[in-house]
């Protein structure tokens, strides 16, 4: 019996306030806190079967947080805040001495780029101060991490290529939406492509290196190499790995209203006057899309995310696919949120779980793929998104 504490009150937050309110057993006492107080309370009021206590901070400063945290006194505090807000609560977890767990990696806000190595930076203070930091536990980064982890140490003496593929085959009907923050998800999408091959980054143009590809359920989808965080973490952490990619899939309408975002200066994240005040074109552009929270209702399809890997067992070449398909409503009529937020949602409070019930421990700053898998594998089906797997097929990759 735990407390834990939650900050972020978007489509994620609210699927980990409410999936953790599921499980008393592990979490006694849950306060969800955001820089806007009223949506933690709608969360609460909807989601949180009486067990949740809502709570305003402003995440950027490190003071607030403490603050809160030194009022409350959780065992955890799960980050699903923006990106930018990662190192700011990793020093107030740092200064009141609380584990520390998230779903993105740190980037910061005037460069669109992210890695590791600013988080891995407080691997030494985590650890003096008897502390965890758990990096990356959503879907990808995340399960697929896990995955990856899992198939390493059950089907293969050595991993030698990954192809991890994200396929959102969901229909929201809208003319343009982001399935997160738009801030984020436009800024992840249109960034350089990279991949590890023979020991060295590779780097690739926006959405030059297309495939198509076959999904269980859903069919043939064009699928497009981008640059993914988990990528930085598993080639670290599986050294026999010789080529690593990530693959998502984009519709052509979504790649035009991409390419025509970032033709008129609105993907910009440098300010510009507007009747001398400063405005960042991506920021504004984030308050006149959808909101991504509010997308569920009438989202249909599913999503099926995995990873394709090759290997050598017992002297012999194996390829492998495991993965798992969710469906937007079922997502929905649960939690009121779509699969994308689901996703992410559900492995963050697993992940919260596996380290207060000690399944998964330890000192400083880790990547899940660090942690033993199988506990979280046993697990992560009866929460809602079961997995399922393929052995010696046609990889397509």
């Amino acid at each position: 019996m735990s407390k834990v504490l939650i900050i972020g009150a978007g489509g994620v937050g609210r699927v980990v306030a409410s999936k953790c309110a599921d499980n008393p057993e592990v979490f006694s006492e849950i306060m969800l806190a955001s820089r806007t107080l009223s949506k933690c309370e709608t969360i609460a009021r909807e989601v949180g079967k009486g067990r949740i206590t809502p709570a305003q901070v402003n995440a950027d400063n490190v003071q607030e947080v403490v603050d809160l945290i030194n009022r409350f006194k959780p065992e955890l505090v799960i980050n699903v805040a923006l990106p930018y807000q990662d190192l700011p609560i990793m020093d107030a977890c740092l200064e009141t001495g609380v584990n520390y767990l998230d779903t993105a990696n740190y980037e910061p806000k005037d460069e669109a780029k992210f890695e590791y190595s600013w988080q891995w930076a407080y691997h030494e203070r985590f650890k003096e101060k008897g502390i965890m930091a758990v990096l990356g536990c959503g879907f990808d980064p995340g399960v697929t991490s896990i995955y990856t982890a899992y198939a390493a140490k059950h089907h293969f003496d050595e991993i030698h290529t990954l192809d991890i593929v994200d396929c959102n085959a969901g229909d929201h009907g809208k003319a343009f939406a982001t399935n997160f923050n738009p801030e984020i998800n436009i800024r992840e999408v249109t960034q350089k492509g990279k991949f590890w091959e023979n020991g060295q980054w590779v780097e690739t143009e926006p959405h030059e290196i297309k495939k198509v590809l076959n999904y269980p359920n859903i069919g043939p989808r064009d699928s497009y190499l981008i640059y993914h965080e988990e990528l930085e973490s598993l080639v670290k952490n599986f050294p026999t790995l010789q080529r690593a990619r990530f693959w998502m899939t984009f519709g052509q309408e979504y790649l035009t209203h991409l390419r025509v975002i970032q033709n008129i200066g609105m993907a910009r994240i440098d300010p510009v006057k507007y009747k001398g005040v400063d405005v960042i074109p991506l920021e504004f552009l984030k308050y006149v899309l959808p909101d991504p929270g509010e997308l569920g209702e009438n989202y249909h399809g599913e999503t099926s995310i995995g990873c394709r890997i090759r290997g050598i067992k017992n002297g012999s070449e194996q390829t492998y696919y495991i993965w798992n398909n969710c469906s937007h409503e079922v997502a929905y009529r649960e939690t009121g949120t779509q699969a994308v937020s689901y996703t992410t949602g559900v492995p963050a409070m697993l992940g919260a779980m596996m380290v207060l019930t000690g399944k998964w421990n330890g000192k400083g700053v880790f990547n899940v793929e660090e942690f033993n898998p199988d506990p979280f594998m046993e697990k992560i089906g009866e929460h809602g998104l079961p997995w399922q797997e393929a052995f010696n097929i046609d990889l397509e990759l």
